[in-house]
């Protein structure tokens, strides 16, 4: 399989190119720096490292680089700084999803493409109307209006929901809603539901990063795994956060 990464260079986006390089994949991933990347990636022949930014690529320029993948996946996400967070691209995540998306389409492939999304349990699924408590409700409403970033991956999941939809004849779609992110050096046992089982504000659980990379290679890879979760939004805890 070929395999775009956007996002390749963030703490999860570079477990999931380390785990799908190990499992022999070819890859291409768009990067904004290359100083910090591994020296083993610089080297390696199965992936081809594309240096810019996403949302400054022309369209052709990315119909270009999503041509001949089967999977494409954005684990983009805003940095903890005050410039990261407040300044621009507010709207990252989204208008990447929305690029790629046109992308995917304008190459009118013969099967579609699976389209993964890394979003964030503090995003609800609206297609199953999933629940919370009118405290969350509250502090989910401060957090529209004092993090851009959180509307941003609400968005980005609303997009693939609404406008690509669960009918599309070129792409396929899997949003993946970790809880708290942690790092750990190994993948452990992780456990997913369709839906949050717990508060993601007042009783979160715990992924791990690697967890997360491990899922959505798993997603690709895997036909049967993509089967059960297309069009979702899996929620993943570390199963060891959950006791």
């Amino acid at each position: 399989m070929t395999i775009l990464v956007v996002g390749a260079s963030g703490a999860t986006g570079r477990q999931l190119v380390t785990q799908l390089l190990q499992l022999e994949q070819q890859l291409k991933v768009i990067v904004r720096s290359m100083e910090d990347l591994p020296e083993s990636w610089k080297n390696n022949e199965r992936l081809t490292i594309i240096n810019a930014s996403v949302l400054e690529l022309s369209h052709a320029e990315m119909v270009q680089y999503v041509q001949g993948c089967d999977a494409v996946a954005s684990c983009l996400g805003h940095n903890l700084t005050f410039k990261g967070i407040y300044g621009h691209p507010r709207r990252l995540v989204t208008d990447a999803v929305r690029r790629l998306s046109d992308a995917i389409t304008a190459n009118k492939p013969t099967k579609p493409i699976k389209l993964l999304l890394m979003n964030t349990t503090g995003n609800r699924n609206r297609d199953l109307k999933e629940s919370i408590s009118i405290a969350q409700k509250c502090v989910i409403g401060l957090l529209r209006f004092l993090l851009p970033p959180h509307v941003d991956n609400e968005q980005a999941a609303d997009y693939l929901r609404t406008k690509v939809g669960q009918d599309n004849r070129y792409l396929e779609w899997v949003a993946i809603r970790p809880d708290s992110l942690i790092n750990e050096d190994e993948v452990t046992e992780y456990t997913l539901y369709a839906s949050p089982i717990r508060s993601a504000i007042f009783n979160a659980g715990k992924t791990s990063r690697i967890n997360v990379g491990h899922f959505m290679a798993s997603l690709i890879i895997d036909d049967s795994v993509w089967q059960r979760w297309k069009g979702q939004m899996p929620v993943i805890y570390n199963t060891s956060s959950l006791d």
